[in-house]
């Protein structure tokens, strides 16, 4: 981080509403919730270091040059297959599916604002790019870049002509984002096990952005985090500094304030658990043709029952012939510029 500066969180308690419309705190909601907490600890004490590392075994391509509009990412299988990160890699990482494969977008405390792109073929990592410029997220004080690690869950898609009831907004057309809480600095492209904490639902220019809240389970605080009220116990501030990151961090942009919905409160792990399930649903109708994708690319390697599964030799072509080089932007220092922000 520059100059030493350590970000500081402030402590607070997130109160935690009704799931569903039943109020958490009910007898029989409490039983649901518990005996939810109770399968996910025995699945995960299944779950070896043997198959996590298996798992965890895909390997980078980076083509074209860093701080390039070419800079990508793709992504390959150990015996070297093309796969997308956003269709190829499962969701699920276990039978009972309650660990989940992320794909890491962003290291925390970067700012590269880096992407699975929709719109190329094989879904490559990439970064955003505004007005021809590569983007960069400022950082707002007191925070440095993301602070977390920040991904997205594969084979799931925010579907833009689906009306979410909870918040009255549709999908933002994109995979669901997840927020890595855990102590290590993960690794852009990696692909990390987490389990579900918890959500918060950004209002992003009228549409809804599911932030999941997760944990990598190899961290060693995993098996004792099991619900959102987890987050405030173990990391004391953290949810109120995510909640403030995303209201504030488009500010220096010149954009307002984001809205959410739940007033900025967090949704526990079973609301959030049924959130990236329906997700999941809308991608299996994406990758099947039976919903409408408009622009995404679809191209896969591993779904056998899509109309856009192709070869391991049409996506090593496409891998291959990705372009190299490119004209290298100059990361000039005003991106470890602080901008200090007065909210109304």
């Amino acid at each position: 981080m520059s100059m030493g500066v350590v970000p500081r969180f402030v402590f607070t308690k997130i109160p935690i509403h009704n799931v569903f419309g039943r109020n958490l705190f009910s007898s029989s909601s409490a039983k649901e919730t518990r005996r939810f907490h109770a399968i996910t600890a025995q699945h995960l004490q299944t779950l070896t270091k043997d198959n996590l590392k298996k798992m965890s075994n895909y390997q980078i391509v980076e083509k074209g040059a860093p701080n390039s509009t070419n800079y990508s990412i793709y992504f390959k299988t150990a015996c070297g297959k093309g796969v997308s990160p956003l269709h190829d890699i499962p969701l699920y990482a276990n039978e009972e599916k309650t660990v989940y494969n992320m794909v890491v977008e962003v290291p925390r405390w970067t700012n590269a604002k880096m992407e699975i792109s929709l719109k190329n073929p094989l879904n490559p990592i990439k970064q955003d790019v505004k007005k021809g410029k590569l983007r960069f997220v400022a950082n707002c004080f007191p925070h440095k870049g993301y602070i977390w690690n920040y991904g997205a869950f594969p084979q799931t898609w925010e579907n833009p002509d689906h009306i979410e009831p909870s918040t009255g907004c549709k999908g933002d057309n994109d995979p669901i984002d997840v927020l890595e809480i855990g102590y290590r600095v993960a690794k852009r492209g990696e692909v990390v096990q987490v389990k579900i904490l918890g959500t918060i639902a950004l209002i992003d220019e009228g549409e809804t952005d599911w932030k999941i809240i997760a944990i990598d389970v190899k961290d060693p605080l995993a098996e004792k985090m099991n619900d959102i009220g987890d987050v405030d116990k173990y990391f004391p501030g953290l949810l109120r500094a995510t909640v403030e990151w995303f209201k504030i961090y488009k500010i220096p942009d010149g954009k307002p304030e984001n809205q959410f919905a739940f007033n900025g409160d967090a949704k526990n792990a079973a609301f959030a658990t049924n959130v990236v399930s329906e997700t999941h649903k809308f991608w299996q109708g994406l990758i099947s043709q039976q919903l409408e994708g408009g622009s995404i690319s679809r191209l896969n390697t591993t779904v056998t029952d899509s109309p856009f599964l192709t070869n391991t030799e049409e996506a090593e072509k496409i891998i291959s012939e990705a372009p190299e080089g490119g004209d290298v932007e100059e990361v000039t220092d005003i991106v470890d510029k602080w901008h200090f922000i007065h909210l109304k």
